[in-house]
């Protein structure tokens, strides 16, 4: 047979895609895991109103509490986004663009803070600014014995926050100013201009929509955040909305899941019109160029080099290495509030956490749960992918998919979990089986939750691919399961296996969704540190957040040695 007459009977497609039905499954698929508990969430609060019932809704709105916990939630949630630009812009500006030596680290050691639990994050400040501080206590610069702990404040909030998510804004900026062409800077360098101007007339307008981006993702950040208002905003009596839900759902149980459900709607619109406002801004703001062009030249900072670079780590042992220290000089004292010494040091409260059964069964609930959730999601993301690349990747099926899968990440994560409770309360139909008080519940919200975590490696190594090993695959009669077994899977599946390990690392030591899911039996490592803390046991808690921090670190390691191999852009702290 000729190849024009296989042309005729089996016609390419652009890059040999999944079939019409292939996708459209998995697009389903995938809207239905992330889509389920935010619709039945809505419908909670719609489905009254429809009817007349305003009960709820009216309880909810006329409560001052509720305007109160909605005022410092707006509140604290901008000024740790301006923290979080204070610190990520500058960073990301000496990281992205400039010949700042010893990037990589840097960068490594300004993420670490998103990847260490928020809650842990919130008690290393306490351990670090209290009366009993193992740090400044020697030093004489602790606050006096019986004085409150300043970060027990919304300025303490506001501060802890917004360096937990300064690696967003980070992140994103720092990927925009990576798509600033060469040419540009270079024609303007040449032209005489100096390095303010260059930045402030070329670099920066260009990059306005990644800044958008980060901004956006840390205010919705902050406003989600449960751990550190928790530990930080309960004592001091600042209520937010995510600790008003919890306390009135771990007070009064499921009766009140009516009202939590309207509280729940009111973050999650509070949080679009974040994102909205950071879509608008984008819309507004035209970044384009025309033509491609290297990535953007790095500017000398000549004799300048050494100070910033002085600057630059003098602000990541403040903010980081000060914080980390005091935690762990506190795993260490035999007594809270004793100065660590030779004499007060002791190894006991390690042994004595780690032979909690509790304890035990946090680990082994949170590394199944997190483990089951990576792998699931990459076997999911790398077909998924593979579909969104296809001929229509620029569809509006495909954009549609993208924000629905972006969504469940992107919205407060007590959102999610009411929303998990609605669907999962009764039995399921046709099965009869309730997911309610088990595991099942906690792994149904981590899949929604961080499949767009698992999906973008997975996506950008797709659209590195070329597509001509997939039209000679066609050619030779391999359909598209054979196509995407043996040719594109083996070529995802490293980039696909770095977002398993995000996805593993985040629900590892995940506390917003969980905290309003487990059970008894059913801890999460999270859930157990924020009791241990809760529970009056200091010590305890710092030596538990001690060890996770080094899983997390000793994981976070190994992904940045193997990620060596991978392209650039899988591992974030990495060139």
């Amino acid at each position: 047979m000729s190849l024009a007459t296989l042309n005729d009977r089996r016609p390419f497609r652009a890059a040999g895609r999944f079939s019409v039905s292939g996708a459209p499954l998995l697009f389903a698929l995938a809207g239905l895991i992330v889509l389920l508990p935010i619709l039945r969430l809505v419908w909670e609060v719609a489905g009254p109103m429809a009817g007349g019932d305003l009960t709820a809704l009216t309880r909810v709105l006329t409560s001052k509490m509720t305007w109160r916990a909605t005022g410092n939630s707006v509140a604290i949630a901008a000024g740790a986004t301006v923290v979080a630009a204070a610190l990520g812009v500058p960073f990301a500006l000496l990281c992205g663009l400039t010949d700042l030596r010893g990037k990589t680290a840097l960068a490594f050691c300004l993420i670490l803070p998103l990847m260490i639990p928020a809650q842990i994050v919130a008690l290393s400040w306490i351990h670090l600014a209290g009366s009993g501080s193992p740090l400044l206590k020697p030093l004489g610069l602790a606050p006096a014995p019986g004085t409150p702990n300043p970060v027990y404040s919304s300025a303490g909030m506001i501060l802890v926050m917004g360096i937990e998510h300064a690696p967003l804004v980070f992140l994103a900026l720092r990927a925009a100013l990576r798509a600033v062409p060469r040419d540009l800077v270079e024609a303007a360098q040449a032209a005489g201009a100096r390095r303010g101007r260059v930045l402030r007339t070329i670099v920066l307008p260009l990059s306005l929509p990644g800044l958008a981006a980060g901004l956006a993702l840390s205010f919705v950040a902050a406003l989600g955040n449960f751990g550190v208002p928790a530990l930080l905003g309960i004592p001091a009596g600042i209520p937010v909305l995510p600790t008003l839900i919890y306390r009135r759902l771990a007070g009064f149980g499921p009766s009140v899941l009516p009202e939590v459900a309207v509280l729940a709607v009111l973050i999650g619109a509070i949080a679009c019109v974040g994102i909205a406002a950071q879509m608008a801004l984008q819309a507004r703001v035209d970044a384009r160029v025309i033509g491609g062009s290297a990535p953007a030249a790095v500017l000398r900072l000549g004799r300048a080099r050494r100070p910033l670079e002085i600057l630059c780590w003098t602000v990541v042992a403040l903010i980081l290495a000060a914080p980390l220290a005091a935690l762990a000089s506190t795993s260490l004292i035999r007594v809270y509030g004793l100065p660590l010494g030779p004499e007060t040091a002791t190894l006991a409260h390690y042994a004595t956490v780690l032979g909690l059964d509790q304890v035990g069964r946090a680990f082994t609930n949170s590394f199944v749960l997190s483990g089951v959730a990576a792998l699931l999601l990459v076997l999911l993301a790398i077909p998924l992918a593979h579909a969104m690349a296809g001929p229509g990747k620029g569809g509006r099926l495909v954009r549609a998919v993208g924000v629905l899968i972006e969504l469940p990440h992107a919205v407060p994560g007590v959102v999610l979990a009411i929303g998990c409770i609605l669907v999962f309360l009764k039995p399921l139909p046709l099965l009869g089986v309730s997911l309610y008080g088990t595991l099942g519940i906690i792994l149904a919200a981590y899949l929604a939750r961080f499949l767009s975590l698992a999906l973008r490696p997975a996506q950008a190594a797709c659209a590195a691919l070329d597509p001509a090993m997939e039209e000679a695959a066609r050619a030779c009669g391999a359909g598209p399961l054979r196509r995407l077994r043996t040719i594109v899977a083996p070529l995802v599946a490293p980039a696909a296996a770095a977002g398993g390990v995000l996805v593993f690392l985040t629900a590892f030591n995940e506390l917003t969704v969980s905290i309003l899911l487990w059970s008894q039996g059913r801890e999460t490592l999270g859930v157990v540190v924020y009791a241990l803390e809760e529970g009056g046991s200091p010590t305890l808690a710092a030596a538990l957040s001690v060890v996770t921090i080094a899983v997390v670190v000793t994981v976070l390691l190994a992904v940045g040695w193997l990620g060596r191999r991978l392209p650039a852009g899988i591992i974030p702290w990495r060139g």
